[in-house]
């Protein structure tokens, strides 16, 4: 068993870095692709690629390292953990997967909120040689690599399923308590209306894009299909023949193919706090087809949320009727207008928190002043405090 070569702890075969001292471990050779082991000099650190989270159709991602070059402001900063979403090479070579790689990065880019998952870098990296040096001449290009935010935590998702194990069990009523699908559905309506000032339509808002971290912090992530609207924004990626998204929980002009604003996000953030509260979503994707399960956004009315959680009030129903309204000109114009909407009906508190978010959405598009930068900080640090120090903490694994 290898063991650490500062603090001597144990270590497993194959880790970059220390857990227990942070500290960087030698490694034998370079590795001949993007693992753990590998290490990118950036210019303004050294990143040092730890373990492999996950991969999907698209990418792959993993956890890494930022070892801050010690002659920078940071240099004294322990290193800090990201996370690296790499193309994968055969979706590299599709122009349109591409495309929709750098919007994610593009939409990451032009945002700076405590609710969405916060851009590091975008480059590309070649074995044997530096990220930031000039692509080989020949052969495929190279796969692109995201370095974003690392987020300690679990998905929307995942807190889901816990809840509804143990409501099984317990035979308590399915979903989160009002006040805590409240809390996690405020701050993804702070993200999504911070993302639609800057023109960004998400398209993909699920539970699994939605991150919880351990102190009750939420973090939008998986901009991949957004569609960037705003002057600043890159080219929408060209329409393809299905529309991308996921069924169970896309707008229905987003099915259709037909423009989008923010109110479709806002639909799939409807069907997100349907299930956040009642442990399912209105259709069920385990029961029905993809294709299916778009039809029935398009054609089909959502079952009464109060036919799966009887214990909400009244009026749940009335605000759901038109968050799930078929037409976007039936549902609520903005984020805001929406949670205004939940909270004033439900009796919920008006906290600074809240109050905050809705400032953030409101100075997102400004022009960029030393005042802007330091009134948003003190925002981000509202929002940062009060759904941190409210918000009960996911329940771990």
């Amino acid at each position: 068993m290898p063991y650490c070569v500062q603090c001597k702890e144990p270590l497993q075969y194959g880790v970059a870095v220390c857990p227990s001292c942070r500290c960087l471990q030698p490694t034998s050779a370079r590795a001949a692709a993007l693992g753990p082991g590998v290490q990118i000099d950036r210019g303004y650190g050294k990143i040092v690629v730890d373990k492999k989270l996950g991969s999907g159709a698209m990418g792959t991602v993993y956890r890494a390292w930022l070892f801050h070059d010690p002659s920078t402001a940071k240099g004294r900063e322990p290193p800090t953990p990201i996370a690296l979403k790499q193309l994968k090479p055969q979706a590299s070579l599709q122009a349109e997967l591409r495309a929709f790689f750098q919007n994610e990065a593009e939409a990451l880019r032009m945002l700076a909120h405590p609710n969405v998952v916060r851009f590091q870098d975008l480059f590309v990296w070649q074995p044997g040689a530096p990220a930031s040096g000039p692509a080989a001449s020949s052969g495929p290009p190279p796969a692109p690599i995201l370095a974003m935010e690392f987020v300690e935590g679990d998905t929307l998702e995942e807190v889901l399923s816990r809840s509804a194990a143990r409501a099984q069990l317990s035979g308590a009523p399915p979903g989160l308590p009002l006040p805590r699908a409240w809390s996690y559905f405020q701050q993804l309506l702070g993200a999504l209306a911070a993302s639609h000032a800057l023109g960004i339509i998400h398209r993909d808002v699920k539970p699994s894009n939605v991150m919880i971290r351990r102190d009750g912090i939420v973090k939008l992530t998986d901009y991949g299909i957004a569609h960037l609207t705003g002057p600043r924004g890159a080219h929408a990626p060209s329409p393809m023949q299905l529309a991308p998204g996921t069924g169970a929980y896309m707008s229905p002009e987003q099915v259709l193919g037909r423009p989008l604003d923010g109110r479709s996000d806002l639909y799939s953030a409807g069907l997100v706090f349907y299930e956040s509260l009642c442990g399912r979503p209105p259709f069920l994707p385990a029961e029905k087809s993809e294709f299916a399960l778009r039809m029935d956004q398009v054609e089909t009315p959502p079952p009464l949320i109060r036919t799966f959680a009887p214990h909400l009030p009244p009026v749940t129903d009335l605000l759901f009727t038109r968050m799930l309204a078929k037409h976007p000109d039936h549902r609520y114009s903005t984020a805001m207008e929406l949670g205004e909407a939940i909270r004033s009906s439900l009796g919920l508190p008006d906290t600074p928190a809240w109050r905050a978010l809705g400032e953030i959405a409101q100075v997102a598009d400004t022009a960029e002043t030393s005042g802007k930068r330091q009134r948003l900080a003190t925002l981000r640090q509202v929002v940062a405090q009060g759904f941190g120090r409210t918000a009960p903490m996911p329940a771990r694994r």
